[in-house]
């Protein structure tokens, strides 16, 4: 009897054991946890909100800026595409990056919708932009030991510029789904692309593009449902997701028109952006860059694989099932490759 007492005892104890052990366990995440999500006192009180005074050669004006998670060694802050269009379109990253204890950084870039939007045109240059970041790089406290540097689309442009210029202050850059010429860009579209579409409906977008008739509601019809579901989100048009269609709605067409164009097809007429092209520069960036393409990418993603080789410390991300906005349409394998590299760096083993 005192040996079957003896065994229970035994058995007890160690059932107690792993409870403990599992307490302990949630405790540390708990801790964890609250450690990520403890904000300093004024983003307490704003929910990680801040208007950033921004200068400019048409005077000061504020920025729009939301801070999620804490996390001393790995910071991203997240440049909109458009240009002219919102960071609600990466609200998707709040599935992912909180799990792995990234923090991050939303941001409208001037002329967005939560930001001043200002009626002078002048201000809608890439070089002005570039200098509107490092503002709100030195806002933010992000620094060469924790600054990320996320840009897609016209973020990928913007991001690349900034980093050819203010690449000592980067700790990782990342550049998604955008290649390092507009007129590569162009020729993709009018060589690759453009010959894969029905040739009816080719032949009555390309009118509307002959009479630059481009607010006409039949050529965006037929750009939406032929070429944007093909290649900016692969998804039919009434089941993209909510930010999707809530950042489209508050884009800002001054700033999008000024320098990507009117054309839904490449970037044409006096858009500031129809030259741009670093192609020759990519060897002086030495900063980790990852670069993400798609196989149905409004770019060429052997384009962007390319990038990745240039640079002096480059990895390539392709999302095989993905188009222009791959966060979305092919979101695993995007957001698996993205903190990845991320962690990578971090730890020293990139």
């Amino acid at each position: 009897m005192r040996n079957k007492l003896f065994i229970c005892w035994l058995l007890i104890s160690a059932v107690l054991s792993c409870k403990t052990e599992t307490k302990n366990i949630e405790s540390g995440q708990e801790i964890s946890k609250t450690k990520y999500l403890n904000y300093p006192d004024e983003d307490k009180f704003s929910g990680g909100i801040k208007m950033i005074p921004i200068s400019t050669p048409k005077g000061e004006f504020k920025v729009w800026t939301k801070r999620v998670g804490n996390n001393p060694d790995m910071k991203v802050l997240l440049l909109h595409g458009g240009p002219g269009v919102t960071h609600e379109i990466y609200e998707c990253f709040d599935g992912y990056f909180p799990l792995e204890g990234i923090e991050y950084y939303y941001y409208d870039q001037l002329g967005s919708y939560y930001s001043d939007q200002p009626k002078d045109l002048s201000l809608w240059d890439l070089d002005r932009f570039v200098e509107e970041v490092e503002q709100v790089r030195v806002a933010l406290g992000l620094n060469k030991d924790n600054f990320y540097l996320y840009g897609q689309s016209w973020g990928g442009i913007l991001g690349m510029q900034y980093a050819l210029k203010y690449q000592e202050n980067i700790k990782g850059l990342i550049i998604s789904n955008m290649v390092a010429s507009i007129p590569e860009y162009q020729k993709y579209s009018d060589e690759v692309l453009a010959p894969k579409m029905d040739p009816e409906v080719l032949k009555e977008i390309m009118s509307y593009e002959e009479k630059e008739d481009y607010s006409n509601p039949r050529y965006m019809e037929l750009i939406v449902n032929n070429y944007y579901t093909e290649h900016v989100l692969r998804m039919p048009v009434d089941e993209w997701p909510e930010p999707v269609n809530r950042t489209f709605k508050h884009l800002n067409p001054d700033v999008y028109v000024t320098m990507q164009g009117p054309s839904e097809f490449g970037i044409k007429g006096d858009a500031t952006l129809k030259n741009w092209d670093v192609k020759d520069q990519l060897h002086k960036i030495t900063v980790p860059t990852l670069t993400i393409g798609a196989t149905f990418d409004t770019m060429d993603p052997e384009h962007m694989k390319w990038i990745s080789t240039e640079v002096k410390n480059g990895r390539f991300l392709l999302c095989p099932n993905g188009s222009h906005l791959s966060q979305f349409d092919d979101q695993k394998v995007f957001f698996e490759g993205l903190i990845d590299f991320i962690k990578d760096v971090n730890d020293g083993s990139f």
